[in-house]
C-alpha cells in the first residue's frame, strides 16, 4: 500500500515538494495556494481605515463651563462689594446738589416774573437729567456715584444697565417712596443693598474703591 495510492489512511495526497515518504499530518488541512492566512482566534485586527481628504469630520465636543458665575472685565461677580446705605445716601445727595443751580434759575425767575429764566432753569435741569441718566447707563455712574466710588449694574451679567433700563429705574424710584420712603431705607439691611427700586430692575450698586 502506498501513501497516494486511495488507500492511504490520512486520506490526502502526497506533496510532490516534500518528498516521498513523509506523509501528511492528521487534522491540518493545508491552506490552498497563494491565500494569505487568516488570523486567528485573539489575533490583532487591523486598524480601521482612515477617512480621506473630504470625508465629513465629527464636530469637536465643546468644553463644558465650570459651576459658578461667570467672570466680567474688572468686577468679581462671585464676591461683589455692595455699596452700603451711606454711600448710597451720599452719592444721591451730591446727584441732588447738581440740579440745584437750575433749581434756583427756576425760583427767580418765577419769582420776579421773568418767564426766560424760568424756562431756562427748566431746560437746563431736563437736559441735566438726560445726561445722567445716559451716564449712568453707559457707565453705571452719575456724578453722585463718580463722587463716592459707586457703580449701578445689572444683577445677572455685570454690566452697565443701559439707557432705557436706567431710565426706568429712575421711574421705579417712586416704589422706594411707598409707605414713608422706606424703599430707601432698605439697604440698610438688605442683604444685597438693594432698594425696591434695584430689586425690580435687577440692578445693584456696588463700591469701585
Amino acid at each position: 500500500m502506498s501513501f497516494g495510492s486511495p488507500q492511504n489512511p490520512y486520506g490526502q495526497p502526497q506533496d510532490p515538494q516534500q518528498g516521498y515518504g513523509q506523509p501528511q499530518q492528521p487534522g491540518y488541512p493545508q491552506a490552498p495556494q497563494g491565500v494569505p492566512p487568516q488570523p486567528g482566534y485573539g489575533y490583532p485586527q487591523g486598524a480601521p481605515p482612515q477617512p480621506g481628504y473630504g470625508y465629513p469630520q465629527a464636530p469637536p465636543v465643546p468644553q463644558q463651563a465650570g459651576y459658578g458665575y461667570p467672570q466680567q472685565p474688572g468686577y468679581d461677580y462671585q464676591q461683589p462689594r455692595y455699596a452700603n446705605w451711606g454711600l448710597r445716601f451720599l452719592s444721591r445727595l451730591i446727584d441732588t446738589l447738581v440740579y440745584a443751580v437750575p433749581y434756583i434759575l427756576v425760583l427767580v425767575g418765577a419769582s420776579n416774573h421773568i418767564g426766560i429764566l424760568s424756562l431756562v432753569g427748566y431746560l437746563a435741569g431736563l437736559g441735566l437729567f438726560v445726561w445722567q441718566v445716559i451716564q449712568e447707563g453707559k457707565t453705571g455712574q452719575t456724578v453722585g456715584k463718580k463722587v463716592m466710588g459707586t457703580r449701578t449694574l445689572k444683577e445677572d451679567t455685570g454690566q452697565p444697565l443701559g439707557g432705557g433700563m436706567a431710565f426706568v429705574r429712575q421711574l421705579a424710584h417712586f416704589l422706594d417712596s411707598l409707605p414713608c420712603y422706606l424703599g430707601y431705607l432698605w439697604p440698610a439691611w438688605d442683604a444685597k443693598r438693594q432698594t425696591f427700586a434695584d430689586k425690580v430692575c435687577g440692578s445693584i450698586v456696588i463700591r469701585t474703591k
